[in-house]
C-alpha cells in the first residue's frame, strides 16, 4: 500500500450554480478524473466531501413543501439524505473512470456519523454558511419565508443561511473506515462534515448542525493515522493579503507561521480560515504534512509538489 491519504474536496466544487442532479454528476465526473490520478500514483485514497450547497437547497425545498402530513425533515436527517446522494454520484463517477483507465480498484460510501459535544458553544452561535448565495432581496425574501432560519453575508459573495457548526471529536465509524482501507478500497466518508451526534448513554441523537467538512477531514485522518491531508480548494495555494497589489503566494509553510497569519486576519472565515485551521490541526497533531490547494492542479501537486505545503517547520520558499 502507497501512501494513505484523506482527499477533502468542497461542496462547491460539485454545484455552482445549476444544482440539477445531472450538473452535479457531471462535475463529479470530471472531479473523479482528477482524483484517480492518486490511485494511478499508487496512493491509498480516502474521499471526504463538502455539502454546504445541497443541504441548504434540500432544507429550502423542504420547508417550501412541508405540511402537517408530511413534515420537513431534521437538518440531521438531511445531511445524511445529501451524503447518501453525493456518495451515490461520486463512487458511480469514480467506477466509470476507473474503468476508463483500466484499473481495479473499488470504491465504496460510508454513510458516517461525527461526534460532537452536546455543550459546544457554536449550538448557539450560527456560522457555517449553507445553501445557495442570494442578492439582498432573495435573502429577505427567504427570511419573511422561513423565519426561524438565520442569513447573513458571506466574504462577499452575496447572502447565505447559516447554521450552528460544532467542532468534531470524534468519527463513529472509523473502524468500518480501516477496514475498507485495509482491504484496498476507496472510501467516500465524512460527507457533508458527518452527520452530527451526540452521545446519550448507549444512544447516538442527532443534532440540528452542518459540521465543516475540513475539520471532520481532519478528525478522521487523525483517526485513521493518514500519511497526508489534502484539502481542495479553489485556488492552487494559500495567500496572504490576497488580492491585493503585495498579495504573497505560500508554498511551503510552517503552522507557526501560519498562526500568525491567522492572528492577523489574513483569512476569510467562510472560506479559507476552516481549511488552514484543519491543516494546522493535522500537522501539529501528527508531525505529517498538509497541502492545500486547487482540484485541477492535483498532478501539478503529484509530479512537483505544487501547491501549499503545511509542515511543523520549513525553510520559507514563498513568493
Amino acid at each position: 500500500m502507497g501512501r494513505k491519504i484523506v482527499v477533502a474536496l468542497g461542496g462547491n466544487a460539485i454545484l455552482s450554480k445549476d444544482a440539477s442532479a445531472a450538473a452535479q454528476q457531471r462535475a463529479l465526473l470530471e472531479t473523479a478524473r482528477q482524483l484517480v490520478k492518486f490511485i494511478e500514483n499508487g496512493d491509498q485514497l480516502i474521499i471526504s466531501h463538502g455539502n454546504g450547497p445541497q443541504v441548504g437547497n434540500l432544507l429550502l425545498q423542504q420547508a417550501a413543501g412541508s405540511t402537517q402530513d408530511n413534515p420537513e425533515m431534521p437538518l440531521d436527517s438531511c445531511v445524511a439524505m445529501t451524503q447518501g446522494t453525493i456518495g451515490y454520484w461520486m463512487q458511480n463517477a469514480m467506477n466509470q473512470v476507473i474503468r476508463e483507465r483500466g484499473l481495479d480498484q473499488a470504491v465504496a460510501t460510508v454513510v458516517t456519523q461525527v461526534e460532537v459535544s452536546s455543550d459546544d458553544p457554536a449550538f448557539g452561535q450560527p456560522t457555517k454558511p449553507i445553501g445557495p448565495f442570494m442578492n439582498k432581496a432573495e435573502a429577505d425574501l427567504a427570511q419573511k419565508q422561513n423565519p426561524e432560519f438565520k442569513f447573513i453575508e458571506d466574504a462577499g459573495r452575496g447572502y447565505r443561511r447559516v447554521v450552528p457548526s460544532p467542532k468534531p471529536i470524534g468519527v463513529i465509524e472509523t473502524a468500518a473506515v480501516n477496514t475498507l482501507v485495509d482491504a484496498g478500497i476507496v472510501p467516500i466518508t465524512v460527507g457533508g462534515g458527518g452527520i452530527p451526534v451526540v452521545r446519550d448513554g448507549n444512544r447516538l441523537v442527532g443534532k440540528e448542525a452542518v459540521i465543516d467538512k475540513d475539520f471532520a477531514s481532519e478528525k478522521l485522518a487523525e483517526l485513521i493515522d493518514a500519511d497526508a491531508l489534502i484539502i481542495l480548494t479553489a485556488v492552487d495555494n494559500i495567500y496572504v493579503n490576497f488580492n491585493q497589489p503585495n498579495q504573497k503566494k505560500l508554498k511551503r509553510v510552517s503552522t507557526v507561521e501560519l498562526g500568525r497569519y491567522i492572528e492577523q486576519k489574513q483569512f476569510a472565515p467562510g472560506s479559507m480560515l476552516p481549511k488552514v485551521e484543519a491543516a494546522v490541526d493535522f500537522v501539529n497533531t501528527t508531525g505529517k504534512e498538509a497541502v492545500v490547494t486547487a482540484l485541477d492542479n492535483i498532478e501539478g501537486f503529484i509530479k512537483e509538489g505544487e501547491g501549499t505545503v503545511i509542515v511543523k517547520q520549513s525553510v520559507s520558499t514563498n513568493v
